[in-house]
């Protein structure tokens, strides 16, 4: 369940474990069209289930495997992630794409390394990753009363 409130993303998930760092939370995620009417008889209408890991637990004691909670993300902080998945590499991609056409003139040569381009890119991300988890993360908001 996914809904937009205060400008905060909320997802309903159920504990799958607790580690000493952080405890990893399965939740189903479902397509944008599920507030469709049609949506029960539509093929392109989809559901996936994730685990979730949630750094920086206060309390962690206080809950157990099976227990239901709501993760909560801010909007804000979804959009950084966007951005920096899909936004910068497009950004990348394309000017590199255009620089090297214009100096070469060489369609294939100007993709390849348009998409090269990314590789420090994508480096550069999976290097700092540990800085990145701790500031985009979900944040456990409430326990839910029962199991799912």
């Amino acid at each position: 369940m996914q809904k937009q409130m205060d400008s905060k993303i909320k997802h309903f998930g159920v504990i799958q474990s607790i580690e000493s760092n952080h405890v990893k939370v399965r939740i189903a995620q479902t397509s944008a069209c599920e507030t469709c009417s049609a949506s029960a008889h539509c093929s392109a209408s989809e559901s996936k289930e994730k685990i979730i890991d949630v750094y920086n637990v206060p309390k962690q004691q206080q809950f157990k495997v099976g227990d239901g909670v709501i993760l909560v993300e801010s909007q804000a902080t979804g959009m950084k992630a966007v951005f920096l998945g899909f936004g910068i590499p497009f950004l990348i991609l394309t000017a590199t794409l255009f620089i090297s056409m214009k100096l070469t003139a060489n369609e294939p040569f100007a993709a390849l390394l348009s998409l090269a381009s990314l590789i420090p890119y994508y480096a550069i991300l999976y290097i700092m990753r540990g800085k990145l988890r701790r500031k985009l993360t979900f944040h456990i908001e409430q326990a839910v009363a029962g199991d799912a």
